[in-house]
């Protein structure tokens, strides 16, 4: 399958992007019109092809801003860059955005997945530094065509394959406080509308519901998700999108947003007071973990791993937990760690990462077995920050 094509400019520019001019290069006269080795299904130029997912962590430390690549198959880190004043990452599947608060850090993790749909290929290349931001980025929702960035000056989305050749270009701009590439076009959202634009940022369709306060936008195989002041929006459906609103439990909201494995349908986040929900996309219902019944104390991280997958919960007091994501029930729990300051918990396919900044380690977990910890990695500078890549 060739690489996606690139995403039409859009008639906004932006001042503080270079958008990148490819150049290519044409045959001579003594070139033959065959190619002996035809390109193989699923081909990325420059990339290696892999069996199996390659997840990789990247990891700044605060104080000192160097950013650095973690492979959990070869257990080292390697400095990839250096971001002064580091504050926040995200990642949108190969891409890490590492900001300062100002200017945002483009990192390419050299690991990222392509999803056909009834099969999936893995590829790893080289990791490198592709440039800056002007802005500060707070979330990023990638398709193969577009990235879509969200931060203090409004969402922007960047084509996939100049970012794939190590250049950024901003197809368009977007004015609202929220956005994401979903069904070749992106929904946007501003003053509570919520809006079906195409991939330029023109046009415009309105959806019924209202979604105050966006927060957490991501992408489900059930459909775009945003969390909002009065519940989760999900809008789903190809071709005529529909948007259906998921109010919270009474009296409760969301504080840090949503988290879950990438792609799946079940989601999990923090209250304002400590506790913790889990959001069933299939079956449209939010569940309450019991704190009272579970002795919990406040929830510092969560993930949900997926369907029929546990929801990871740890607490203040450093104890990592699993509950089941329909019934509430506990499932297993392990003492993990002695602060929980800034901790972070990504998960993939068949391990959980938590993050311990104040014990400079990384816990590998595995969720599936009673949470058994499978590797600690140590280090020599502190995770105060990290996101996973590779899918």
């Amino acid at each position: 399958m060739p690489p996606p094509t690139r995403a039409p400019a859009a008639a906004l520019t932006c001042a503080f992007l270079a958008v990148a001019v490819l150049a290519g290069c044409s045959g001579g006269p003594g070139d033959t019109a065959e190619d002996p080795s035809p390109t193989p299904h699923g081909y990325v130029e420059g990339a290696e092809e892999t069996a199996e997912a390659q997840w990789r962590l990247v990891i700044a430390d605060a104080a000192t801003g160097e950013v650095f690549l973690l492979d959990p198959v070869t257990e080292e880190p390697v400095a990839v860059a250096d971001v002064d004043g580091a504050r926040q990452a995200v990642a949108d599947g190969r891409f890490a955005y590492v900001s300062d608060g100002t200017t945002t850090h483009v990192i390419d993790s050299g690991a990222w997945t392509v999803d056909h749909g009834d099969h999936v290929h893995y590829y790893k290349t080289e990791p490198r530094a592709v440039g800056d931001l002007d802005t500060d980025v707070s979330a990023s929702v990638g398709d193969p065509a577009v990235t879509v960035v969200n931060g203090a000056d409004g969402p922007m989305a960047l084509d996939r394959e100049s970012l794939d050749a190590g250049e950024i270009a901003a197809t368009a701009t977007v004015d609202a406080q929220a956005a994401l590439p979903y069904d070749q076009r992106l929904l946007a959202i501003d003053d509570g509308t919520v809006t079906v634009l195409e991939r330029d940022g023109s046009g415009g369709r309105a959806l019924a519901e209202d979604c105050p306060d966006p927060q957490s936008p991501t992408v489900t195989r059930r459909g775009a998700v945003f969390a909002c002041a009065d519940g989760a929006l999900l809008v789903s459906g190809e071709g005529d999108l529909t948007a259906e609103k998921i109010p919270y439990p009474a009296g409760a909201s969301v504080d840090g947003g949503l988290h879950h494995r990438p792609g799946t349908a079940v989601l999990a986040a923090r209250t304002g007071d400590g506790g913790v929900l889990v959001l069933d996309l299939k079956a449209r219902t939010w569940t309450a973990l019991d704190r009272t019944a579970h002795d919990l104390a406040d929830a510092v991280a969560v993930s949900a791993t997926g369907e029929d997958s546990p929801v990871l919960v740890l607490t203040e007091d450093g104890v990592l937990r699993s509950f089941d994501p329909a019934t509430g029930a506990a499932l297993a729990q392990t003492e993990l760690m002695a602060v929980t300051d800034g901790a972070a918990i990504q998960v993939d396919t068949a391990r959980a990462y938590v993050s311990d900044p104040e014990g400079t380690a990384v816990h590998e977990i595995d969720y599936r077995d009673d949470l058994r910890l499978a590797r600690t990695f140590d280090l020599d500078f502190r995770p105060d920050l990290m996101v996973e890549t590779g899918w």
